[in-house]
């Protein structure tokens, strides 16, 4: 974390935090409506968006780098691990959503693999990455300012060349990232009236992909790697 950036853990504990994340989860689940008969896992820090859809989906998993503390949760599968070797079989899940994840990778490529190889064929990712034009990936007390964020242009390269298909572009977070009582309460309004004006301006990219079949998987050395789990099925 980067020298006077909020880390997620705390952020999302404050009233701005959770702005912020019934924002970002309204634009989740315009995308996934119903995740019923489902395994979704929430990578990076996707534990706040998580909760909604444990008891609905089929099984809900969330792993979250070693760098980042997971903090208390009641989600039953919780484990912490490397970015570059996850602890799950091919072809697992059926949605994937990415939250504090890609922004932060040490090196983006290999985790692009892992997601792609745990991800069923007709799966699907979200991915919620901070936008390079905005101010929250400039101010400090924003999570979203801790390390590379992208511009659209840019993701839609890096997804094409990590063999995933863009398949639905959104965004999210017009307010600015100020802890202000009044900027809280009206948060929806904000979400409006900028989408309307300032659509390039928005705090993160949300962007939905699919898997491309058309291209073969690099082959990656598998190494060791020691993964502390924090939670297992009850």
């Amino acid at each position: 974390m980067q020298a006077g950036s909020k880390d997620p853990l705390s952020f999302y504990e404050e009233p701005i935090g959770q702005v912020t994340r019934r924002t970002i989860y309204r634009r989740v689940r315009l995308a996934w409506p119903d995740v019923r008969g489902q395994r979704v896992l929430g990578y990076g820090f996707a534990l706040p968006y998580l909760r909604p859809f444990d008891g609905e989906a089929e099984r809900v998993a969330a792993l979250v780098p070693a760098q980042l503390e997971p903090g208390a949760t009641d989600l039953r599968f919780v484990a912490q691990g490397e970015e570059e070797a996850w602890p799950f079989v091919d072809s697992l899940f059926d949605r994937i959503l990415v939250v504090h994840g890609l922004e932060c990778a040490e090196s983006v490529r290999p985790l692009l693999r892992q997601i792609w190889r745990v991800l069923a064929p007709e799966g699907r990712v979200i991915l919620v990455v901070p936008n390079r034009a905005s101010l929250w990936a400039q101010i400090e007390r924003s999570p979203f300012a801790h390390g590379r964020p992208f511009s659209r242009a840019q993701i839609d390269r890096l997804m094409r060349d990590s063999m995933f298909v863009p398949e639905r572009w959104d965004s999210a977070l017009y307010f600015p990232p100020v802890p202000s009582r009044r900027l809280v309460r009206s948060g929806v309004a904000w979400e409006r009236i900028g989408r309307a004006l300032w659509p390039r301006l928005a705090g993160v990219h949300i962007v939905e992909v699919t898997k491309s079949l058309y291209a073969l998987a690099v082959p990656e050395r598998v190494r060791a790697h020691k993964r502390r789990l924090l939670a297992v099925a009850r």
